[in-house]
C-alpha cells in the first residue's frame, strides 16, 4: 500500500486514523501548494485531483477520506475505529456524516472562498460572497455539537471513533485560519484538549 500525502486537514485525518489503528502505510508526498495534485500524473490516481489517495495492495486507488479510513479499518484485524457491531458502526457513520456535512464542509469552504481564495480560485469554483455565511454555519453547528457532548468522553460516548478524528483534524485546521471553537463551548474545548494530548494528533 501507499498513501499519497500532503498538507491540509484531509490527509491529517487519514494519518491520524492510521496511527490510532496501529498500521504502517508508506507515504509519497504531493506538493499541494504547487498544484501537483491537479497535474496529469496525479489525476491518473485520483481524477478529482483531491488529496489524499491510497493505493491498496491490489494496485487500486481508494479515495475520499472517510472511505480510505473505513477501508483500512475493514482490512485491519483486531482494533476498529468504526465499530464492532452494526449498531456501533451505524452510530459512528451517523456522527461522521453530521460532522462532515455540518462542520467540516462549511468550515473548509469558508476558508477556500475567503482567506484561501488566491490559492483556490483557479482550481475550483469559488463563491467569495458565501465565505462569511459558511463560517457562521460551522460556528452554529459547533455550538450544537457542544450540547451533544455533555457528559461524553468521545463523540460516540466512551469509544474513540473516526468521528473524533475527523472533527479534531478539522478543528486543528480551523484554529490556524481564524475559525476557532467558540469560547463558550466548554465540552468541545475539553474534548479538543484530550484529543490533542493523544500521540496520534501529531501525525
Amino acid at each position: 500500500m501507499k498513501l499519497y500525502n500532503s498538507i491540509g486537514p484531509n490527509p491529517h485525518v487519514v494519518r491520524m486514523f492510521i496511527k490510532e489503528l496501529g498500521v504502517d502505510v508508506p507515504t509519497e508526498e504531493v506538493d499541494l501548494m504547487a498544484g501537483d495534485n491537479r497535474k496529469a500524473e496525479f489525476l491518473k490516481v485520483n481524477p478529482m485531483g483531491q488529496m489524499p489517495a491510497l493505493i491498496n495492495d491490489a494496485g487500486d486507488a481508494v479515495c475520499e477520506i472517510t472511505v480510505i479510513c473505513e477501508y483500512l479499518d475493514d482490512i485491519t484485524p483486531g482494533k476498529t475505529l468504526i465499530g464492532d457491531t452494526p449498531e456501533q458502526r451505524a452510530e459512528t457513520r451517523m456522527w461522521v456524516r453530521r460532522i462532515d456535512l455540518n462542520i467540516c464542509e462549511p468550515m473548509a469552504n469558508g476558508f477556500r472562498f475567503g482567506e484561501g481564495l488566491g490559492l483556490f480560485k483557479d482550481r475550483i469554483i469559488t463563491i467569495p460572497e458565501a465565505s462569511d455565511g459558511l463560517k457562521k454555519v460551522a460556528q452554529a453547528n459547533l455550538k450544537w455539537l457542544d450540547g451533544q457532548m455533555e457528559g461524553k468522553e468521545f463523540v460516540a460516548g466512551d469509544r474513540l471513533t473516526l468521528a473524533d478524528i475527523l472533527l479534531y483534524c478539522f478543528l486543528a485546521f480551523g484554529a490556524g485560519i481564524g475559525q476557532t471553537v467558540p469560547a463558550d463551548c466548554k465540552n468541545l474545548i475539553a474534548w479538543q484538549e484530550r484529543m490533542a494530548a493523544r500521540p496520534s494528533a501529531a501525525a
